[in-house]
């Protein structure tokens, strides 16, 4: 078993950080966490406890308050951790009006954050990263860790070139620092929240579920447990020889019709469309509904990625996506 670590865990109140927290103390870690705002501090501390295999864990979490923005904290954060999981990052629903209100928080969020851990002395860094850095527009065969998504083309949605610069600027600083990193690379992340608060990805379920949209978009998106993510993280952590690697998370892909047809099965008292929506009608509805504008250089394809990196060096085996969906829709449903 590893020797127990003492792990800076960024952005400690987000979807995957949870569950990292989760699993990184069940391990016997020790997390230096940020968060943006310390009175939610309490609350945090509920949320993970039933989730812990010893309550007691709880005492090797300290809380520091750290935003990506600013640089107040990040030191005494650092301070006494020898490793750096970079988990904090933004990422909307509806693509923003101003590109820089993204890409800027990310990349220089992420650089802050590695500043802070060289400055502390930590070598090893993980970041979580995104399927959306590696995926082109237009390419329509298998993507691996050797792709990368190009910020400058014009399909480039904002958060694609966000994660892209800021994993482009991690690799760029950890090379440059000596420091041994390793980026995960999930697809959409389902799976159960842990606490009251979701991601955004959880709005994708909660939309389906809704019955909002008369037909389902053409479009499919490699998907992954959120609990798998976190399995992911602490297996980097805790192995050395993973550094220096990218690693896409995604336990496979799944059509919008594909995720609607599990969806009925399971709740057919709602009313979940059934049909595929046209691509034309798909343009038209995004010019009045922001939420949607960001898929359409995606319209009429399944995007797909390869897992095997993950299944061969981490021994990964995933949760299907079609349990991950379940089990965000049973969180949604209550």
């Amino acid at each position: 078993m590893p020797a127990p670590r003492t792990i800076l865990l960024t952005g400690i109140t987000g979807f995957i950080a949870r569950h990292c927290a989760v699993q990184m103390l069940n391990a016997g870690h020790s997390l230096r966490a940020t968060l943006r705002d310390p009175a939610k501090g309490d609350a945090l501390r509920a949320d993970l406890r039933p989730h812990l295999t010893d309550p007691a864990a709880l005492d090797r979490l300290t809380l520091h308050r750290a935003d990506l923005t600013a640089d107040e904290g990040w030191d005494a954060a650092a301070a006494g951790a020898d490793v750096l999981v970079h988990t904090a990052s933004p990422f909307p629903i509806a693509q923003p009006k101003a590109v820089d209100d993204l890409i800027r928080p990310a990349v220089e969020g992420t650089l802050r954050a590695l500043r802070a851990a060289h400055a502390a002395g930590i070598r090893r860094v993980v970041v979580t990263s995104s399927c959306v850095a590696i995926l082109q527009d237009g390419r329509r065969s298998l993507h691996d860790e050797t792709d990368w998504c190009d910020p400058d083309e014009p399909t480039a949605t904002a958060y694609a070139r966000s994660k892209t610069l800021a994993e482009r600027a991690a690799w760029d600083f950890a090379r440059d620092n000596d420091l041994a990193l390793t980026t995960i690379n999930p697809g959409l992340v389902l799976g159960p929240p842990i606490g009251a608060e979701a991601g955004s990805s959880v709005s994708v379920v909660r939309r389906l579920l809704s019955g909002k949209d008369p037909m389902q978009p053409p479009i499919g998106l490699p998907i992954v447990d959120v609990r798998d993510v976190a399995r992911m993280h602490l297996k980097a952590v805790d192995d050395p020889t993973l550094a220096g690697s990218r690693f896409i998370a995604s336990a496979g892909s799944l059509s919008f019709a594909d995720m609607a047809q599990i969806l009925r099965a399971a709740y057919p008292d709602r009313r979940i469309a059934r049909h595929v929506a046209p691509a034309w009608v798909v343009r038209l509805m995004a010019l009045f509904d922001p939420e949607i504008q960001s898929i359409l250089p995606k319209l009429g394809y399944v995007e797909t990625v390869s897992n095997a990196q993950a299944v061969t060096r981490m021994d990964m085996r995933f949760i299907p996506p079609a349990e991950a969906l379940l089990a965000t829709s049973r969180w949604v449903t209550g």
